[in-house]
This record gives C-alpha cells, sequence and structure tokens, in this order.
C-alpha cells in the first residue's frame, strides 16, 4: 500500500465527524500523536486487543459486524475496570484496498462508537492478513477501579445477562455468515456492560468480562484474590432462545466454557442482594446470582446438592 494510497483511505474512511464527536481531544488524528486532556482526580484506564480473521471473527462476515464485535470487545475491558469510554487507536491490517470493505468497516466502527461514547484518537494502516488490533482509553476516579484481586470469603458470585449465547451464535454464523438472528447478533454485536461496571464501583470486590469463558475467568478472580468457589451449575442465566434450539448439556457446557458474551462476572457482599435486585428490575438486566466464594482453594460445580466433575475444557486457549 503506497502512501498516498494509505493517507488516502484514512481520510476517507477514519477522519469521520462520527468518529471524533464522543469525547473531545485537544488534538485529534493527524499528526504525529493525539493529544488528550484527562480530567482532574480521574486514573486512565488503557486496555488493547489483537484480533485476527479466522481466529476470532470469520473472514467472510460483513465488514460492518466485524467491526461492531472488534469495538464492542474492547470496549467490554473498560466495563469491567468501572471505566467511562474516552477514545481508542486503530490499527488496520488489510490484504488490499477494498472499498467496499472499508465503508462497511468504517459504518460499523462508527455506529458502535457514537452509541457508546467514544472517539477514534488515531492509528495505522498496513497490507497484509486481515487483522484488527484496538487499544481502548478511559478513565475512572481515582482509587475506585474495578480489579480482579478483591473477593471476600462469603462472597455472592453474579453475573449480567445470558451465558453462552455468543458461543450458540459462532456456530449459526458458521452456517450462514450472513445470519442476524438473535445468536448471530450476541457474537457480532456483544453489548458492553458499561453502566453496570460504573454502578459497582465501591460496590463489587471484584469483577472480570466473560471473554474466554464463565470457569476460565471465574478462576482468574479466585486465583488473584487467593481463594475458591462454588457455581450452582442450575442457576446459569440461559436465554429462552438458546433454549429452544440446543439441549440442556449443550447449553451448560456453551454457558461454562463457550466464551465471548462479554458480559460481567463480579462478587458481591451478601448486604448487597437487595440493591442488585432492584438495579436488575430497574436496568431490565438480568444480574444473576450463580454461587459463592470460600475459602477453600479450587472452582467447584455443583447440581442439587450433588458435586459435578468440572469439564476438561474450561475456556478459550490461545496457545
Amino acid at each position: 500500500m503506497s502512501a498516498a494510497g494509505e493517507f488516502d483511505l484514512i481520510r476517507r474512511y477514519f477522519h469521520r465527524p462520527q468518529l471524533q464527536s464522543a469525547t473531545p481531544m485537544a488534538l485529534g488524528p493527524g499528526d504525529d500523536c493525539a493529544l488528550l486532556d484527562v480530567p482532574s482526580g480521574q486514573q486512565l484506564a488503557i486496555s488493547a486487543d489483537t484480533l485476527v480473521a479466522g481466529v476470532h471473527f470469520l473472514p467472510e462476515m460483513p465488514a460492518a459486524h466485524i467491526a461492531q464485535r472488534c469495538l464492542c470487545a474492547n470496549l467490554s475491558d473498560l466495563a469491567a475496570m468501572g471505566a467511562k469510554p474516552a477514545w481508542f487507536t486503530l490499527c488496520l491490517t488489510l490484504p488490499a484496498n477494498d472499498e467496499t470493505f472499508l465503508q462497511g468497516f468504517s459504518d460499523g466502527l462508527a455506529q458502535v462508537a457514537q452509541r457508546y461514547g467514544i472517539s477514534l484518537a488515531g492509528g495505522d494502516t498496513t497490507r497484509g492478513p486481515l487483522s484488527i488490533s484496538i487499544q481502548v482509553i478511559g478513565w475512572v476516579p481515582q482509587g475506585h477501579a474495578l480489579q480482579r484481586n478483591g473477593a471476600q470469603i462469603g462472597d455472592d458470585i453474579y453475573v449480567s445477562g445470558y451465558l453462552g449465547d455468543a458461543a450458540g451464535g459462532l456456530a449459526c454464523l458458521q452456517e450462514n455468515v450472513t445470519d442476524t438472528g438473535y445468536l448471530a447478533q450476541r457474537f457480532y454485536a456483544p453489548t458492553p456492560r458499561l453502566e453496570l461496571g460504573q454502578w459497582l464501583q465501591d460496590k463489587a470486590t471484584a469483577a472480570i468480562d466473560i471473554s474466554d469463558g464463565l470457569l476460565q475467568d471465574v478462576g482468574h478472580i479466585l486465583q488473584q484474590s487467593r481463594l475458591g468457589a462454588s457455581l450452582d451449575v442450575t442457576q446459569l442465566p440461559i436465554s429462552q432462545t438458546l433454549a429452544t434450539q440446543v439441549p440442556l448439556a449443550e447449553q451448560e457446557r456453551l454457558a461454562l466454557a463457550g466464551g465471548e458474551d462479554f458480559e460481567l462476572c463480579f462478587t458481591m457482599p451478601q448486604s448487597w442482594r437487595a440493591q442488585v435486585q432492584d438495579y436488575s428490575k430497574q436496568q431490565q438486566l438480568p444480574l444473576t446470582r450463580i454461587g459463592q466464594v470460600e475459602a477453600l482453594s479450587g472452582l467447584r460445580l455443583w447440581r442439587d446438592g450433588q458435586a459435578e466433575v468440572l469439564p476438561e475444557n474450561l475456556g478459550w486457549q490461545h496457545f
């Protein structure tokens, strides 16, 4: 890709008002660096992910859906810290300068950026196998970020939304890459729980977003908190759509280890149960208590008072 071609590509598809209007910048894209002003009393929260065609998304998916998935997945990391989105950077590697792909990708990116109030601060484009690297930047009040290491013995374990839908949606897309049904949408357009994350500040003792599978991600909280937990598989929140399309055993497998749901898993003192229920009703967002933090290390599954064997596959592994 020539320098002239690259700069024209950036100007045409990524210097759009819809991508820069959400959060102001002292200096936006076009210079060697963007200049960003951080509000007083706030800490920056920064996360980055690389998403590769054939690994994190189907390369045949519509470009707008690829963009939606990539940015929403990154925004979920801000939600897990209780942070407010502000800016993001984009590094886009393309096999060719494909105008149809770029227009769709830009449109999908702008839709998500406007919905969640985040501005594109800069990035890069280059030629190669299709991959997208996004860095998200937000802020959170000094000393109030949610972390993984604060769970306490006796805390309740909650999850937001429904589990297993994204893995079910991937299966639908593998059969029909243009599928736009409920399950497919849960894969390519997950909902980063940003408002929930901010509400959980100073309430939750630990939090994580469910990207690699519930069992694996709960394990990260327990490892960093140096505790254990028991989960009740009968309490897993399963959507009606998933329940009608796959057998019970498969529903549970997808919910426990399917990953990619980008819901929040968090621990709360039992004294917050009534407030959690009230918030859930007010926001019309399921918040389901699925287990409890315990002193005994390790993760245990229970069904109707009987111990269950942990599945061999606890979640996604990159290597």
